[in-house]
């Protein structure tokens, strides 16, 4: 079933608020082998500059999986989650994302292709502080197999 064009341009509700801890960007970090200590101790992120511990920079995906969810929980769209093939992710930072951040993501269809009997979609993610300020934005580029 092919993914229905109708969501170019559609623009998802916002999600509810994530507070990012401290063990969850240790836990992060230890993952992915982010060895930085601004990720780990206190001090060496405030020696830097840092209100708090920051997470390693791909600690956004999880906050746009978060608000991507609503896209495959959609089966109007026509998303065989099944089929998908991880095709990219791009970041763009205006500020690290810092322990005791309270953060919700806005996520845009931007793009919805087909190709040699395979789909392709695009979303963009902006992920902004409960108040407003800008944090990073995330585009995250998907492959749904054809069944060919």
């Amino acid at each position: 079933m092919p993914l229905d064009q109708s969501y170019l341009g559609r623009v998802f509700p916002p999600t509810p608020p994530y507070e990012v801890g401290r063990e969850k960007i240790r836990e992060f970090a230890d993952a992915v082998f982010a060895a930085d200590p601004v990720h780990r101790d206190l001090a060496e992120a405030r020696a830097k500059g840092y209100a708090d511990v920051i997470a390693p920079p791909t600690f956004a995906i999880i906050l746009s999986q978060n608000a991507g969810q609503q896209l495959v929980d959609d089966e109007a769209f026509g998303m065989d989650y099944s089929r998908v093939v991880h095709g990219g992710q791009t970041f763009r930072y205006e500020r690290p994302i810092v322990a005791g951040d309270h953060l919700i993501t806005v996520m845009t269809v931007e793009e919805i292709s087909s190709r040699a009997g395979h789909d392709f979609l695009t979303t963009r993610h902006e992920v902004s502080t409960v108040d407003g300020e800008a944090v990073v934005t995330i585009w995250t580029r998907l492959v749904i197999r054809g069944e060919g």
